[in-house]
């Protein structure tokens, strides 16, 4: 037996946490949630970048570049989103 929505016999539907598109999802380490191919690179490089500038920023180093494209990416993603 399937299980979906309390009471029924489908099967639950998948939808990408951005987009809200049903697809094949894929579910990054780390996280619960499951994305879109079209998706999941992109927020991939977000938690990269996450990492990377808090990484930086204890060393001490300069994190400009790094939240600048942190920024472009989260804006792209964030409108993509508003879009879909």
């Amino acid at each position: 037996m399937l299980s979906g929505p309390k009471g029924s016999e489908e099967a639950p539907v998948l939808q990408c946490t951005v987009c809200g598109r049903e697809s094949m999802l894929v579910e990054l380490p780390g996280r619960t949630e499951k994305y879109c191919l079209e998706y999941s690179a992109d927020v991939a490089t977000v938690i990269l970048l996450q990492s990377e500038i808090d990484a930086a920023a204890l060393a001490g180093k300069h994190v400009d570049g790094l939240v600048a494209e942190f920024a472009q990416l989260s804006n792209r993603l964030l409108g993509q989103a508003q879009s879909a």
